[in-house]
C-alpha cells in the first residue's frame, strides 16, 4: 500500500507548520512568563539586624552606585544605563505595589542569591553591606514628607465690639466691689 507523493508532501507541510507553531508558542511563553522569586520561608522571615538610620543609609549609597545603579538606575526605577541590555529588565525598586509586599529577608535573599541577569552578591559584599542595601532599597518607596499646605494670608484680628459702659453706680470698674 503506497501513499501518493502528493499526500506525503501535504503531511510533511502540516507537520512542519505545527512544529513552527509550537516553537513560536514556546518563544512567546518564555518572553512573557515571569517566574516569581522562590524565597525559602526561613529567609523571608529574617529581620534586618542593621538599624535603619542615616549612617547605614549613607553607607549603602556608594555600594548601590557601584553595583546596582547601572541596571536599577540612580533612583531605583530600573532605568539604569545598562538596563536595556537585560531580559528580564531590572526591577523598578520604587514600585509600591511590588516592594511593600516584600519582607526585608526577601530583599536580602534576592541581593545575596541573584538571578539571571542579576548576579549574586554573596561573595562581593558582606552581610552588613547587603543589609544596608535593603535599607536603601526601602528608602526608594518610603512615603515622601507631606508637602506643606499653602499658607494663608493672615487676617486682621477681629475687632471686638465695645459695649457702652454700664451705668456707674458709684463703683469703679477697675476695683472689685
Amino acid at each position: 500500500m503506497s501513499t501518493s507523493p502528493k499526500k506525503s508532501k501535504t503531511s510533511i507541510k502540516i507537520l512542519l507548520g505545527l512544529v513552527i507553531l509550537l516553537i513560536f508558542v514556546c518563544i512567546v511563553l518564555a518572553v512573557f512568563h515571569e517566574t516569581p522569586w522562590k524565597v525559602p520561608l526561613e529567609d523571608k522571615l529574617r529581620k534586618n539586624p542593621i538599624p535603619a538610620n542615616d549612617t547605614n543609609l549613607n553607607a549603602a549609597k556608594p555600594i548601590y552606585n557601584e553595583y546596582c545603579a547601572n541596571c536599577h538606575g540612580d533612583t531605583g526605577k530600573g532605568d539604569g544605563s545598562d538596563a536595556m541590555m537585560y531580559d528580564p529588565a531590572p526591577s523598578d525598586l520604587t514600585e509600591p505595589k511590588h516592594m511593600t509586599h516584600l519582607t526585608d529577608g526577601e530583599i536580602f535573599y534576592q541581593i545575596t542569591q541573584g538571578r539571571k541577569p542579576m548576579p549574586s552578591f554573596r561573595k562581593k559584599l558582606t552581610d552588613d553591606q547587603r543589609w544596608q542595601l535593603v535599607i536603601l532599597v526601602r528608602s526608594f518607596v518610603a512615603p515622601a514628607a507631606p508637602t506643606p499646605s499653602p499658607t494663608k494670608t493672615p487676617e486682621p484680628p477681629a475687632t471686638k465690639k465695645t459695649e457702652p459702659p454700664a451705668k456707674n453706680s458709684g463703683q469703679s470698674l477697675d476695683r472689685p466691689p
